[in-house]
């Protein structure tokens, strides 16, 4: 990937990703038949630099904004969820390869286009030997891993005494096998493989535990007192995929604003759908629901970036309420969509018709485990309630 035309900055970043829609978009319906992205929209987005956002300056990368990195995801999600999805994915594989230690940072970051995959479902045994480990097994939801240069595997080490530790692993994916298992009903053109490792050797430089690293401890030297590396993966991870609940949000308001007016009410009198009293009830809600998620994200990504400008450290309180937003902006956006998507009609069943991929795109992004809004309304009332979260992953 080093020998991309991605232009140098990130100025105007999301007016390039915004330019790029009618083309994204054209291509939704072949990568859910292709269950990948198709190669032309992988090159655009590439050329538009979307890659570099959390590359490291020093290799080429644009160190972008989280706000900024928030409305680039978003504008890709709007065209094309699974677009969007893949983006969001590479996206948080360039932050946590950043925190590696810096020699395995050479060896992945030989371009600012790299694109690097990672899953956090250990799946995988690693087993120390000479040097590094030997690594074993398959690993799951392994998004967009036939068009990415590196993998970021997890996979659980025996300590010898007491529970596994869990390692991330940086692997080229030369090294892995893609098994062809992602038929799923939403966001199916993300490629979301598994991978598997088959006695694939690891040097050490390039194994990570992620238990430190969740404590906010990561081996990289040359980005430790980097503020923008000092930003919480997991929290990240919520702003991430709050760009992708907002971006379908707001296409299928974009979508059905379009419709109403081309289209009636069938069995009843009305030939336009917008002159009918009960669209407007549907519209207006369904609006408020994406505007009221667009707040929270605003808030949330607010809280993030102020505490890393300020180098405070979170209270569990605040990063568990972090994680509940995140759940809760899912919520509202697939509320939205779902009403819009009972109130545009039969012929929306139809594949071609963009509304149909967007509720089970935003279904299968909701059932996610780390955005699921239950799950994150428990932990938040867990932490409200003078509770230990119960789980590491705040």
């Amino acid at each position: 990937m080093a020998g991309s035309s991605a232009p140098d900055s990130d100025t105007d970043l999301v007016e390039r990703v915004r330019e790029l829609h009618p083309l994204i978009r054209s291509h939704s319906p072949d990568a859910e038949r292709r269950r990948r992205l198709t190669g032309e929209v992988f090159e655009a987005l590439t050329r538009a630099g979307i890659h570099r956002m959390n590359a490291p300056r020093h290799y080429g990368g644009y160190q972008t904004s989280l706000r900024t990195q928030i409305d680039v995801l978003s504008e890709i999600s709007a065209a094309c969820g699974s677009a969007g999805y893949v983006a969001l994915i590479q996206a948080g594989g360039s932050y946590i390869a950043a925190l590696f230690p810096d020699e395995a940072q050479d060896d992945i970051f030989t371009g600012p286009d790299v694109r690097i995959g990672g899953t956090l479902v250990p799946g995988a045994r690693a087993v120390p030997v000479d040097g590094g480990y030997t690594v074993s097994g398959k690993s799951p939801f392994a998004t967009g891993c036939q068009d990415a240069d590196w993998h970021l595997l997890t996979a659980l080490a025996d300590t010898g005494e007491g529970p596994p530790e869990t390692l991330w692993l940086a692997i080229p994916m030369a090294d892995l096998k893609v098994l062809d298992d992602w038929e799923v009903s939403g966001l199916a053109g993300s490629g979301s493989n598994s991978v598997v490792a088959e006695k694939v050797h690891v040097p050490a430089h390039r194994v990570m535990p992620v238990g430190p690293l969740l404590a906010g401890e990561f081996p990289s030297r040359r980005n430790s007192a980097d503020p923008f590396y000092g930003m919480p993966l997991l929290l990240m991870f919520c702003a991430w995929t709050a760009a992708s609940a907002l971006g379908l949000g707001r296409a299928a308001l974009t979508g059905f604003g379009e419709n109403i007016r081309r289209r009636g009410i069938t069995y009843t009198f009305y030939e336009r759908q917008h002159e009918a009293p009960v669209t407007h009830l549907q519209f207006a809600e369904a609006e408020m629901k994406v505007s009221a998620a667009e707040l929270l994200a605003a808030d949330l990504v607010a809280s993030i970036e102020s505490k890393a400008a300020d180098a405070q450290p979170y209270t569990t309180q605040e990063r568990a309420r972090i994680r509940a937003q995140c759940g809760y902006l899912a919520r509202l956006c697939k509320e939205a969509v779902d009403l819009i998507g009972s109130a545009s009609g039969a012929s929306s069943l139809h594949r071609e018709v963009p509304i149909q991929r967007i509720v089970r795109d935003l279904n299968a992004l909701s059932i996610h485990s780390y955005v699921n809004p239950a799950t994150n309304l428990e932990l938040y009332g867990r932490v409200l309630s003078g509770l230990a979260p119960g789980t590491p992953f705040v």
